[in-house]
């Protein structure tokens, strides 16, 4: 059966994270810095770190927690039309590819509903079906501006969803499930307004936000792993950090609404997709990837540096965007990069080689 080695994952992964290091690459450029570049990368941002890169990463999460090899073709599509737009492909294809692997994860959750169907399984499946509207819609010639709160859908649902789901560990009380049914409510009502109303769906998703962030750091099961050690601790603050981040990405939005460019629009973008997204990969990388390529992952205290950097350029980004100075944005972003490819050596470095740091 195809992709029950670990070796034949791997080579989706692999292209996973080329995928991320032209997305990278291409957003630096676009972000200022006067590099070399192949069109139409600086314009694959984008869709290269949600498709290629993190919708990629998710299907083959999922696709090994179900153990059936069919439920790979997702993010083999994803993978495959990331490479295309990494050799320079500009038609139709890339986004046709990764539209199919979008569809491909909302039949693998179609399949999770049918064995569990709970609050939190319905919100990672909501979170799937955003990534596929969004995708459908861009491939309809929707400019991303208009679709990207889609695609943010897609990572944020998919995060809190996993999140209720440790949570159920506590068993919550009534009124935190009302909270945060309210909360994901709030959300998924901006989600559908946009579709018409871009400006006042940006603010009503961005309360959502708001209210989210404020639910998780008030009730996540981190809030109390915080004060373990090793790998425990090192989850929950990168959790914590990246909840933070969700919340100010949400404050920004209520007060901006709709942005389609500029300094406003980076850092309303980047607070989610960098401060809250990348945090918790670098949370869970190390229980991932042990299960994805069945590879021992030892905790290291060095998971800190990059961790520390990615949210000290991440302020650096932001104070640049919101002051409008550009040198300040050109050198958090820079950062970010670094900050992403220190982890990824770090990572990398423990599943290779398996030994402590």
């Amino acid at each position: 059966m195809l992709f029950t080695k670990p070796s034949q994952r791997f080579v989706l992964l692999f292209f996973a994270i080329a995928a991320l290091l032209v997305a990278m690459w291409s957003g630096l450029v676009r972000s200022g810095w006067a590099w070399p570049t192949l069109s139409p990368w600086p314009m694959a941002h984008g869709p290269l770190m949600i498709a290629g890169f993190l919708g990629t990463l998710i299907g083959v999460e999922r696709a090994v927690a179900l153990n059936k090899s069919w439920l790979y073709a997702g993010p083999v599509l994803s993978a495959v039309g990331g490479l295309y737009y990494v050799v320079g492909g500009s038609s139709i294809v890339g986004p046709l590819l990764m539209t199919l692997g979008s569809f491909g994860l909302v039949l693998v959750f179609g399949v999770i509903l049918k064995r569990h169907w709970a609050d939190y399984t319905i919100v990672m499946a909501l979170g799937a079906a955003a990534w596929f509207v969004g995708t459908l819609l861009w491939l309809f010639g929707k400019p991303i501006f208009q679709i990207v709160l889609w695609w943010s859908a897609f990572l944020v649902l998919t995060i809190v969803g996993e999140r209720l789901e440790l949570g159920r560990l506590v068993r919550p009380s009534r009124w935190r499930k009302i909270a945060w049914r309210a909360a994901v409510g709030v959300y998924l009502l901006g989600m559908l307004l946009t579709l018409g109303w871009l400006d006042a769906g940006t603010r009503l998703v961005s309360l959502g936000m708001v209210l989210m962030a404020a639910w998780l750091l008030r009730y996540d099961i981190s809030r109390h792993t915080v004060h373990k050690t090793g790998l425990p601790r090192f989850v929950a603050v990168s959790l914590l950090g990246g909840y933070v981040w969700l919340g100010i990405g949400g404050v920004i939005g209520v007060f901006t609404g709709a942005v389609s460019a500029g300094p406003i629009y980076d850092a309303f973008l980047h607070t989610v997709f960098v401060g809250f997204v990348f945090a918790m990969i670098f949370g869970h990388a190390a229980i991932i990837f042990p299960a994805v390529l069945q590879l021992p992952v030892q905790y290291s205290d060095k998971f800190y540096y990059p961790l520390g950097l990615l949210h000290f350029s991440l302020i650096l980004r932001i104070a640049g965007d919101l002051a409008f100075l550009r040198s300040l944005r050109l050198w958090g972003s820079l950062l970010n990069a670094v900050a992403i490819l220190a982890f990824l050596g770090v990572m990398g470095r423990t599943i290779f080689f398996g030994k402590k740091e």
